[in-house]
């Protein structure tokens, strides 16, 4: 089981609003929080997030570099996935591979890809059906 994973993020005060949004929506509570980081909890794996020092924003986050890919999260069902992509629509946030979505994974994995404002890739997954 994972306990926790650390992000260095460029605006903490984005990275906290759009995370936020997001986490609660997914049962994760704030755990933790600082003038430099914040963090979530869902049972006992939680999500870090730190604002990093100004001399190690000039290169941006890039996925397709070594290191993280994306992150991947269990939704409770299709329509939760589905109630989250138009929330994010609302919000003027993008969905990555639209044109396959809500299968871009696979005919069997019915899941939402979008990023968030590091342009980190996010996944929502929905359980499979029986």
């Amino acid at each position: 089981m994972l306990h926790h994973i650390e992000i260095y993020v460029s605006n903490l005060e984005s990275t906290t609003e759009f995370w936020n949004w997001f986490l609660t929506r997914l049962d994760y509570q704030v755990y933790q929080k600082w003038d430099k980081g914040i963090s979530w909890k869902d049972k006992s794996t939680y999500i870090v997030f730190v604002q990093a020092e100004e001399k190690y924003l000039d290169i941006p986050y890039h996925r397709c570099r070594v290191g993280l890919n994306h992150l991947a999260f269990c939704a409770k069902s299709r329509k939760q996935v589905d109630d989250i992509t138009m929330e994010l629509k609302k919000k003027g946030i993008k969905i990555l591979y639209s044109d396959r979505h809500p299968f871009a994974g696979g005919e069997n994995h019915y899941a939402l890809y979008f990023e968030d404002p590091d342009r980190i890739k996010v996944e929502l997954v929905a359980p499979k059906e029986e």
